[in-house]
């Protein structure tokens, strides 16, 4: 971790990258090293979405989160506390639970039916006495960090000296706190959707603001030309404001007509859909009506699953139902213009005709991404692939 934290520090002292005017190259794309590399040096030091507090609600409510091929449990236990720990027996490794979520007095291993208590204590253990190294007080389930803001709970594998999901929403907390987070319950239970493009096109395309007005009509119908961009520090702030006029689409028009009054809003955000990208791969989605969390996680160079969930305020008024279906049928072909444009450009990734592309200076999240990404993976500097085993020398 010596390594990674260096490389934040320089992250915090760069203020000025050479390679400002390029974007990240395109063999970063599809290179199993670098995926090596961006698991260890990227996503274990990172926070990582799990649930909201809300989804765990009484003593041995838990939630589950696979990544990188590691399983982490995020439970409740008897005593109110939310802990996370390895989905990982002490004993031979086995898998604790199965599936997103459940609900457990203890924790026993299906294989040699270990127990392990909700607040991670081994308590029980078959021929105990057989055992001769075996200390209960030290083979407790593994303890992974967590932080809990707003609501929503957040974990993390290791810690290189990476910002909090506080420090890293910090500038934006007046803004986020009329919606009343801590209050939303969950709408949509975790949806999951495979992709065949590399987590960072996912990324790349969340913050373009370029391709708006290009490749996706609806959004543009919505918003016009208020769609803006900013890039502060560790997250972006991304926003569009509804235009009084009518949409010639029904379900946008539907939308803007019928959004019912959110009293806990100002006039401005009743009006605006807000969006923030928080390092390195997790966003919001910020409605009047409700919120998304979605976060894009590697499953190979060129793969990644989408991990949804959809959260809001409780209100039973049919108006805000018919709304909050409304919302869903825009972002549906939103999506799916997305998902047609990463896969060619994940095409496009592999050509070897490409090697960097030069990027503007209204690009300024991709600016900010990139220059965090080649502070902690130098190699990324190279507009072209190195010879195999680069990682390794």
């Amino acid at each position: 971790m010596a390594d990674l934290a260096n490389a934040f520090e320089q992250i915090a002292a760069l203020d000025h990258d050479p390679d400002a005017d390029w974007s990240l190259p395109g063999w970063l794309y599809t290179d199993p090293e670098v995926q090596a590399l961006e698991i260890e040096r990227v996503f274990r030091p990172s926070w990582q979405i799990v649930c909201h507090e809300s989804d765990i609600p009484g003593p041995g409510d838990w939630r589950k989160l696979d990544y990188i091929g590691e399983s982490v449990i995020v439970v409740r236990g008897d005593d109110g506390v939310v802990r996370a720990f390895a989905n990982v027996c002490r004993h031979r490794a086995m898998r604790l639970v199965e599936g997103d979520k459940g609900c457990a007095k203890k924790f026993i291993c299906p294989y040699h039916a270990w127990a392990f208590e909700t607040d991670g204590r081994l308590t029980g253990v078959p021929m105990k006495s057989d055992y001769p190294a075996l200390t209960l007080e030290e083979n407790g389930l593994a303890k992974i960090d967590l932080e809990i803001w707003r609501g929503f709970i957040f974990v993390r594998l290791v810690d290189a000296g990476f910002p909090s999901v506080a420090t890293m929403m910090a500038p934006f907390e007046a803004e986020v706190a009329a919606y009343r987070f801590e209050d939303m319950r969950c709408i949509s239970d975790v949806r999951l959707r495979d992709r065949s493009v590399n987590w960072k096109n996912v990324g790349d395309n969340y913050s373009d603001n370029l391709h708006i007005p290009v490749a996706h009509d609806g959004l543009t119908r919505i918003f016009a030309k208020s769609y803006e961009i900013e890039a502060h520090g560790w997250a972006d702030r991304l926003k569009g404001d509804l235009v009084d006029k009518p949409s010639s689409n029904f379900w946008e028009s539907f939308y803007m007509k019928h959004l019912p009054a959110a009293p806990h809003l100002s006039p401005t955000a009743q009006r605006r859909w807000l969006y923030y990208k928080l390092w390195p791969n997790m966003a919001f989605d910020i409605y009047a009506d409700q919120i998304d969390f979605m976060q894009w996680l590697p499953t190979g160079p060129t793969t990644c699953v989408l991990r949804e969930m959809a959260h809001a305020l409780p209100d039973d008024r049919r108006e805000m139902k018919l709304t909050r279906y409304a919302n869903w049928r825009v972002n549906r072909v939103v999506n799916k213009e997305d998902t047609w444009l990463i896969e060619r450009v994940q095409q496009g990734m592999a050509s070897q005709t490409y090697g960097a592309g030069p990027i503007g200076r209204s690009e300024v999240c991709l600016r900010s991404f990139a220059r965090k990404y080649r502070a902690l993976i130098p190699e990324a500097r190279l507009h072209k692939a190195p010879p195999a085993g680069w990682s390794k020398s």
